[in-house]
């Protein structure tokens, strides 16, 4: 007879690992507390117009390419991809925009003609990114980093070395480029690891590569439609999902999970994957003796940005936008600084806005835009509708100044989405939006662990434990605890 494996959490990382440990031969079900499945990559519709609740950035096409080739399948059996060309909009300043080209030669020359020379040296820049990306993405991250024999490997050592984990990306990117444009271009993914560029290692140079190298893609549909091929393949493998099951207790007997205690029902289990918040998981779900971690512990991490974010609908096109635009037309690094350094609202925020409606004509009716807007902002603050409506009218001024446009009167649907809901919702630790921050003290073997230290056939998967934030590490997480699960159940 099967082992009974119960997941906690229909989210990203919940998904692979339930699929994965149902091809190893595990009697899978999936409890989820939403009504929707896909965790922070939900889906909602109202009116004609289709808004992805959370990710929105394809990056890493390779990892889900792998993802599915695990089961005998292909991305384009559940989804179809379209490559964005130009991948993204970067807005400085007033009439000073750039347009971030797909094709590598073209990027290149847009980069000489604010620093001579910065073409070549992005082909350096990029050579190192790549194999950082290689042994990162396709070794590193597999690791469940349990022990530090794990990476006592002489090829690993020496790649440790190369992969620049002692330097930070601050530092690394200076190496390379003086325009300060081209410098705020290399940091802006790590605006959402969780720390200043100066506290990252310029292993995330990795990220670059991602974005320059590999592209940004769009889902037809949505980001949603990974979630829809991702559970689609799953129940193909025999998994089964339970929406509307808010996991309230986890009975432990013996040093083990015996039983999986919800609102209206009571599962019995031979091990427990949790992908939902792990705090909330220690504290809220198991009693004290069982927990892994103190309070102080918890409260010693340092974690991910959250996000004020704003679902608009509106009755007309928006002009001087692309699917992807990033409003750097303020000061970084003293936003970064009031995420990261002294937690606070922003005095003036960056912002990010999607508008899918631009690449795909059913997010929203015809003649018609869909909006997304997301304001990364420090984790733990004060959220209500004041405050919110103050950064929706900074936002809005900056942005109908950008496009000519009256956009607040074109508004027929609008909902806003914070702290508050983030913990309502997803139980999110401080009210978080990506998790644990990937600084050098939050990496490997010094995060939060997959495997409990307390319960025998407890198991961690998704952005609190190994290898960290994102949908493609999050894929990776799921793959990442099952195979640890089976090295385990196999003896």
């Amino acid at each position: 007879m099967s082992a009974k494996a119960i997941v906690i959490g229909a989210g990203f990382s919940g998904i692979s690992a339930a699929s994965s440990l149902r091809q190893k031969g595990f009697d899978v079900q999936v409890l989820e507390k939403n009504s929707g499945l896909g965790g922070r990559a939900r889906l909602f519709e109202t009116d004609g117009f289709v808004f992805d609740m959370g990710p929105s950035w394809y990056w890493m096409p390779d990892v889900f390419d792998n993802y599915f080739a695990k089961f005998g399948k292909k991305t384009s059996d559940y989804y179809e991809l379209i490559r964005l060309d130009p991948s993204y909009k970067v807005v400085f300043g007033e009439n000073d925009d750039w347009d971030i080209p797909a094709d590598l030669n073209a990027f290149k020359q847009l980069l000489e003609k604010y620093e001579p020379g910065a073409g070549a040296q992005l082909d350096k820049f990029l050579a190192q990114a790549a194999y950082k990306y290689q042994v990162g993405i396709n070794d590193l991250v597999y690791k469940p980093s349990r022990s530090l024999t794990e990476f006592i490997d002489h090829r690993l050592l020496l790649a440790l070395f190369r992969m620049d984990v002692f330097t930070s990306i601050h530092k690394h990117v200076r190496r390379f480029f003086k325009h300060p444009k081209i410098l705020q271009l290399m940091e802006f993914p790590i605006l959402f690891l969780g720390a200043l560029p100066r506290n990252t290692p310029a292993l995330y140079s990795l990220m670059n590569y991602a974005d320059i190298q590999l592209g940004t893609w769009y889902p037809k549909g949505g980001m949603h439609k990974i979630v829809e091929g991702m559970v689609k393949l799953a129940e193909e493998l025999g998994v089964v999902f339970h929406p509307n099951q808010e996991v309230k207790e986890l009975v432990v007997e013996q040093g083990n999970i015996t039983k999986v205690v919800t609102q209206d029902r009571t599962y019995e289990a031979d091990l427990v994957v949790a992908g939902a918040d792990y705090h909330h998981v220690e504290t809220k779900l198991l009693a004290a003796p069982y927990r892994s971690y103190t309070d102080k512990y918890w409260d010693s991490r340092t974690m991910a940005p959250s996000s004020l974010i704003f679902y608009l609908g509106l009755n007309t096109k928006l002009s001087h936008l692309l699917h992807h635009n990033l409003f750097f037309d303020v000061d970084f690094m003293r936003h970064a600084e009031e995420i990261y350094t002294r937690p606070q609202w922003p005095t003036e925020p960056l912002f990010y806005v999607s508008v899918t409606s631009k690449t795909d004509p059913t997010a929203a009716p015809e003649g018609c835009e869909n909006v997304f807007i997301l304001i990364p902002v420090a984790h733990n603050l004060e959220d209500n509708d004041a405050i919110r409506e103050k950064y929706f009218d900074m936002v809005m001024t900056r942005l109908e100044k950008h496009t000519g446009q009256n956009i607040r009167q074109a508004i027929v649907y609008k909902r806003s989405y914070a702290h508050n809901d983030f913990k309502q919702d997803y139980h999110a630790f401080k009210g978080n939006a990506y998790g644990l921050a990937n600084t050098l003290m939050q990496t490997a073997i010094l995060k939060p662990s997959l495997k409990s230290k307390k319960v025998k056939n407890l198991f961690y998967t998704g952005q609190l434990t190994v290898p960290g934030p994102g949908v493609p590490p999050s894929l990776i997480s799921g793959q990442v605890v099952a195979d640890e699960i089976q090295k385990e159940f196999s003896h």
